[in-house]
């Protein structure tokens, strides 16, 4: 800590709650604000994944910041910043959009009550066919709804294995799907 540290910063290096609840409460809404209104090709990547990234960063590097909370902002943006233009260069890079959507065909047509229980089946068909990574980050990911960042910590993976598992898994499906359809209306105009 450095005379030039004010009370707050001087609390968040000591590893103060408080202190990180007003850094916070001070800079974190106008972030993700900020955030997304900058470009990032990389459309796995939203303006509050990149935050908490930030947050996270600044959290491991806090040590090294001089300043005053109002300084801190200037540093927590630069780092944002920089988070933003990687993921920009990875999106650019890798030159596919892994949440692509993927059109499902309808599931069986069953009437009655027993409807979801043939649709459940069918969906755990689909997921049945893909590697158990794969499997698992498609589970996490679109039936429970995390983002990438709580699937990698739940799957003990990094959040870039999970990009890239979640995107190999649509596009396998999307393949079997396709291939399910082609031969379905094969049938149909027999």
């Amino acid at each position: 800590m450095t005379a030039a540290d004010d009370e707050v910063v001087a609390g968040a290096k000591q590893g103060d709650p408080a202190a990180w609840r007003a850094l916070y409460r001070a800079h974190a809404g106008r972030l993700v604000v900020w955030l997304s209104t900058r470009p990032v090709a990389d459309t796995a990547v939203s303006a509050d994944d990149l935050a908490a990234e930030a947050w996270l960063t600044a959290a491991e590097k806090i040590g090294s910041f001089h300043g005053t909370s109002s300084d801190f902002a200037g540093w927590l943006f630069g780092i944002a910043r920089k988070l933003g233009a990687n993921a920009h260069r990875r999106g650019l890079r890798r030159g596919t959009r892994p949440t692509d959507p993927v059109a499902l065909p309808d599931p069986p047509a069953v009437a009655g009550p027993e409807a979801a229980c043939v649709a459940d089946a069918w969906v755990l068909e689909l997921l049945g066919t893909l590697p158990t990574r794969e499997r698992e980050v498609v589970a996490c990911r679109e039936v429970v709804g995390l983002d990438v960042a709580a699937t990698a910590s739940a799957l003990g993976i990094s959040s870039a294995s999970v990009r890239v598992a979640h995107h190999r898994a649509l596009r396998r499906l999307s393949t079997r799907l396709g291939a399910q359809l082609g031969s379905s209306e094969r049938s149909a105009a027999r």
